[in-house]
């Protein structure tokens, strides 16, 4: 199994619209341009079959605020496996490689699971957090309630996760938040 990295502007348009396109698919055309905004600007990791792009995730960086602390996280975005290529392990391929650019460059990971995803990383050793997400936005601090359910933490290089007694204030961007 090849895995391949690469940062988005290494990637080139033609496979960045076969990547677009396979999420598209893969998330029943519930994958919005703000989703896929988000997925841009980090590192990429993805597999290809003869049929195309058969896997793909990405990691970029997000400011979040601490304990009165701001770290950079490894935020992980856009996972996703073809329907004619999943429970063949390319989603833990792929996501080896991820968490290898989150132990060399960041504080901690983090990423928003769905139900269905949420077995891939607890297997991982992701953890779900058990604190308030709450988000920096336009007018201010807002609290985030539906995503405490469903945010995930990895610890980087050796490094603790976090106190869960305060909250994670992530960075605004358009779209979904987290």
């Amino acid at each position: 199994m090849t895995v391949t990295t690469a940062a988005t502007h290494e990637i080139g348009a033609e496979r960045l619209h076969a990547v677009r396109q396979m999420l598209d698919t893969v998330f029943d055309g519930d994958f919005a341009d703000e989703d896929w905004d988000h997925a841009l600007g980090g590192i990429h990791a993805w597999i290809e079959d003869e049929r195309g792009i058969a896997a793909h995730g990405s990691v970029v960086m997000r400011r979040v605020l601490h304990n009165g602390r701001s770290h950079r996280v490894g935020y992980v975005e856009a996972v996703g496996v073809r329907a004619d290529r999943r429970r063949q392990g390319l989603a833990g391929f792929v996501m080896a490689e991820l968490e290898r650019v989150i132990d060399g460059a960041y504080a901690f990971g983090a990423l928003s699971a769905s139900d269905e995803g949420a077995a891939l990383y607890l297997a991982r050793g992701w953890e779900p957090w058990k604190g308030r997400i709450e988000v920096l936005g336009p007018e201010g601090i807002v609290r985030l309630p539906d995503e405490e359910g469903s945010t995930y933490l990895r610890p980087a290089g050796g490094r603790p996760l976090p106190d869960p007694a305060a909250a994670l204030l992530f960075d605004w961007r358009d779209g979904d938040v987290l």
